[in-house]
């Protein structure tokens, strides 16, 4: 393996003020399943209301094939006017308490994942990073109507002690965040995971409650103040929007109202989790359908 750490640039300066602070590493790389736009929406939403500068930038040009996902770039009359230049960054941010963190965000590589994943690890240790957290939305035959639900998983058990087991053993198509969780228990670090159940007919649309889910659930498990307000009012917003296209369309009615009587008898039962089957299914469909809006 070529040396990781030729993969990025540190800023010192801003290295310098990690010393001591253990923070917490949030990481969301776009590529994989993502259903609503949860893990994305996290990003952008953390990236807007909150301080924040580059710790590292990685080369992204050794990791990502670019025939494979063509950048979009502006053609105006006689001219090419804009290129949408990718980046893949680790930031360090501050909450609303002043509590430092960061945030690693950009495209998944499409190439040299041990390499990456070795390069992230390494930073992880030289930056005494105390928990790794990935976050993204998955879809699930799941009602908009009823409280969001998710799948909590980690490297240690009790990291997700409390948290409910929706899924069975199950075998999806691979993610470098997958990976790296993987790679840093089999070292004992310290990681874990959310992945929010985003209703399966808003599995391609924005469903701000999914990122409002997660932003909760990562405040809860690390103690970072990741402001709500905002995600609140967009979630607010939506549902008022989904409810409304709902009254046009009596089809859409009795799928939610068939998804509420199912998801109502499984918290009365708490048990009859959906089968690896069942969710290998929604991951092929959801990644099918992406390619295709991709394609378009």
């Amino acid at each position: 393996m070529l040396d990781p750490r030729s993969l990025y640039t540190l800023d010192d300066e801003v290295v310098a003020t990690l010393a001591g602070a253990h923070p917490v590493l949030i990481h969301q790389l776009d590529g994989f399943v993502d259903a609503g736009g949860a893990g994305r929406q996290l990003t952008s939403h953390v990236l807007e209301h909150l301080d924040h500068e580059i710790v590292a930038t990685f080369d992204h040009d050794q990791l990502h094939d670019y025939r494979s996902r063509r950048p979009a770039m502006t053609f105006d009359t006689n001219q090419w006017k804009s290129y949408a230049d990718l980046h893949l960054r680790l930031y360090r941010v501050v909450d609303e308490q002043g509590e430092v963190f960061l945030l690693l965000s950009g495209p998944e590589p499409d190439v040299q994942w041990e390499r990456f994943a070795a390069a992230v690890m390494g930073l992880i240790e030289q930056l005494g990073v105390r928990l790794t957290i990935s976050a993204h939305g998955i879809p699930m035959a799941v009602p908009h109507t009823r409280p969001i639900t998710l799948t909590a998983h980690a490297t240690d058990p009790d990291l997700v002690t409390g948290y409910r087991s929706w899924i069975d053993r199950v075998e999806v198509p691979a993610s470098f965040t997958g990976l790296l969780e993987l790679r840093l228990g089999q070292v004992d670090r310290r990681a874990m995971g959310f992945a929010v159940h985003v209703p399966h007919y808003l599995a391609q649309a924005t469903f701000p409650e999914a990122a409002l889910s997660l932003t909760r659930s990562i405040n809860a498990a690390t103690g970072l103040a990741v402001p709500l307000e905002p995600l609140e009012k967009a979630s607010a917003s939506n549902l008022e929007d989904i409810a409304a296209e709902m009254q046009t369309s009596q089809e859409v009615q009795d799928l939610v109202a068939t998804l509420e009587q199912q998801y109502d008898a499984l918290q009365a039962e708490h048990q009859g989790v959906p089968s690896a089957d069942d969710i290998a299914a929604e991951f092929e469909k959801f990644l099918a359908e992406r390619e295709k809006k991709d394609e378009d």
